[in-house]
């Protein structure tokens, strides 16, 4: 193979992205890669690769290991891709995706589910596209400095990310101008992701900062991200000579590609009402809101101005377009965007049973809220199981676990004992390195390890364990059963509360009633989920009842054998059984106070009276009962909690019924 060819290879593999989830292809695509100065920031796999020089290309040429380990992974990725979706039939819009660390264009929960749909859309050929945004400087890293969190932003190239211009841009109007914004397009598989950029001439200043950062900025900054997103993003579609029937919004922040799908048939001579009615078969709004915190809403006097330049195209009064975002349980002056969305929408979700419950009570002052289903979240698995714990997996089960097939994870259930140990205490030695690295605390990879990672929001309760400190520190100074917890996750640049949490956990940690045995992991990123999802025997999630609308933490660390122990909210709510985890019993007292002390409460007996005599059972660690519960979480939530899963019930319930519709109109 010459130099050229196998430069030509190497970057295709790299911007497919299939290295995201196939790691033996990562360490392909990594083998030259220089160390880089910050190792939690390694480069996208393109800038190693456009850094490699005539003479080391040359070397690999003639290296015929690694030439043929590069023909096995082209042959097996052309294979894949022979299938690419070149005419999408579902448009997918998200404010963010979670890819890989090396793509920071995500913050949380709702950017890695975007992520991992877009995967499993790929695993299983659904016929989608995508849209988002290319923010230069992603979302903040984060440092913890005298027990607190400060934020710092790096800016991105594209190219280094394995975007690919597309050559086209789209005028979005603002209030008394347009904006332009480039198109990038980035391959996730077979999936076509499309993002858009405002850092282009001729804008101004200001608006070339529009996509400067994910969730940053003012309600004013916010509203014209959305504007891009929403207007852009479906302009993005149409100028690449794409014409999907189905649009999915995932949450209300692409919402204004309504306008744009609107404006549409205003154009062909529909009047407003006409043309939403034209529109709706076209929309699924799926929402992740389970309280009225958490919708996207406006105030009219910043958002009436960007409302009226489609006013006037449409010949109608501003009033009248504002009127698609009214609460008639909230203030008048106030657009809310999930309104917006699920007025326009045919079909609407919630992602958990328990979610559709809430959000069919939430919306209920809209028509169509009762109708709400519900889609339970899952996690595209080979992202997400460690590679060892897969390699495993095929071993014994076959590859369809994957897609979660109940025969694969019974004969993973049924895995030799010794086996399973090993992989538990491998997945702990793994985390013990991350943890020693970033934190200098070293940590027993055999010692009962419990997890929480998650955004530091107040509701998440981070710190409801440390209500009872001194029940806590007891049980970090028990030698004859030690237990250790991993702390880790970022609160929102501006969350006040949401920080002074993440500071009484850092202060704990620090404390000599931690006793070396409670960690925090700070600028927490896809990489440190990973290591924490194999390497934490028991998964801890405390939300304040029912606000967690799924949750997917969880589900990862139960495909890679660890345990929840978890309030009954949503993913857990419907999975739980007596031996698959552990169920915080839910307080039914009205006060804040009094409710997170018993559950508190509640949370530390399951740990000291089940857990850890269960973890410790014959003296030593992972006991036969233990073993016997590890089984049973894969027997009972393999086949469920993947996102093969997930996206299978998206395209018979939602996907496959609305184009089938739409075919018949």
């Amino acid at each position: 193979m010459d130099s050229t060819t196998l430069r030509h290879q190497l970057l295709t593999l790299a911007t497919s992205h299939l290295w995201t989830w196939d790691h033996e292809l990562l360490a392909l695509l990594d083998h030259k890669r220089a160390e880089p100065s910050d190792p939690t920031s390694p480069p996208h796999p393109v800038v190693t690769i456009t850094r490699l020089g005539d003479d080391e290309l040359e070397e690999l040429a003639a290296d015929a290991e690694f030439v043929a380990r590069l023909d096995d992974q082209w042959q097996r990725a052309e294979a894949y891709l022979a299938d690419r979706v070149t005419d999408p039939r579902i448009a997918y819009f998200s404010p963010e995706f979670g890819i890989s660390e090396r793509i920071p264009q995500y913050s949380g929960g709702l950017g890695i589910l975007a992520g991992d749909h877009l995967k499993a859309s790929s695993d299983l050929k659904v016929p989608l596209c995508a849209v988002g945004l290319l923010y230069r400087q992603g979302f903040f890293r984060q440092r913890v400095t005298d027990g607190h969190q400060t934020e710092r932003y790096e800016t991105y190239e594209p190219e280094a990310l394995g975007a690919v211009d597309s050559g086209l841009t789209v005028k979005v109007p603002m209030v008394r101008h347009e904006v332009t914004a480039r198109v990038w397009t980035l391959d996730v598989g077979r999936i076509r992701l499309i993002l858009l950029d405002t850092d282009v001439q001729p804008n101004s200043r200001h608006d070339r900062h529009i996509t400067d950062r994910l969730y940053s900025g003012d309600r004013r900054h916010r509203l014209e991200q959305e504007m891009i997103l929403g207007v852009g993003g479906a302009r993005a579609v149409q100028a690449l000579g794409l014409n999907p029937p189905l649009y999915h919004l995932n949450e209300g922040h692409a919402g204004f590609l309504i306008l744009e799908l609107i404006d549409r048939e205003v154009a062909d001579g529909a009047t407003v009402a006409e043309a939403l009615e034209r529109v709706e078969p076209r929309l699924l709004f799926t929402t992740h809101t389970p309280v009225p915190a958490g919708i996207d809403r406006f105030d009219h006097s910043l958002i009436l101005g960007y409302l009226k330049p489609w006013a006037k195209r449409w010949s109608v009064d501003v009033s009248e377009v504002a009127e698609l975002g009214h609460d008639p349980e909230g203030p008048d002056d106030e657009f809310n965007m999930a309104l917006f969305c699920l007025r326009a929408a045919a079909m609407a979700n919630g992602v958990s049973k328990l979610h559709g419950e809430v959000s069919r009570d939430l919306f209920g002052q809209v028509d169509k809220g009762a109708a709400i289903g519900s889609v339970t979240n899952g996690v595209h698995a080979r992202t997400w199981v460690d590679p060892r714990i897969g390699e495993a997996f095929d071993e014994v089960g076959g590859p369809a676990w994957a897609d979660g097939d109940a025969a694969a994870w019974e004969r993973i259930a049924a895995m030799d004992t010794a086996a399973i140990r090993n992989l538990r205490r491998r997945g702990g030695e793994t985390l013990s390195q991350i943890v020693q690295e970033r934190t200098g605390t070293t940590l027993d990879p055999e010692v009962l390890t419990v997890g929480f990672a998650r955004r530091f929001a107040t509701y998440k309760r981070a710190d409801l364990l440390l209500r009872h400190r001194k029940q806590l520190e007891k049980l970090l100074a028990d030698d004859s059963t030690p237990i250790q917890f991993v702390f880790a996750g970022k609160a929102h640049p501006a969350d006040e509360p949401g920080k002074a949490l993440l500071a009484r956990i850092v202060e704990f940690a620090r404390s000599k009633g931690a006793n070396n045995r409670f960690v925090f992991v700070s600028d927490y990123d896809i990489a440190v989920a990973q290591a924490m999802y194999a390497g934490c025997d028991v998964w801890l999630n405390n939300p304040v009842r029912p606000r967690e609308a799924s949750g997917t933490s969880g589900e990862k660390a139960a495909l890679n054998g660890s345990l929840n122990c978890s309030i009954s909210d949503g993913w857990w709510d419907e999975m739980a059984t007596d031996l698959n985890g552990w169920t915080i019993p839910a307080s039914g007292l009205e006060d804040p106070e009094a409710r997170d002390a018993e559950e508190s409460k509640a949370a530390l007996k399951i740990i000291s009276s089940e857990i850890v005599p269960t973890y410790w059972a014959g003296g030593e660690p992972w006991g036969d009962p233990w073993i016997e519960r590890v089984r049973a979480c894969w027997r009972t939530l393999g086949p469920k909690v993947t996102a093969a899963r997930m996206l299978a019930d998206y395209r018979d319930e939602f996907y496959q019924p609305m184009l089938d519709a739409l075919t018949e109109r």
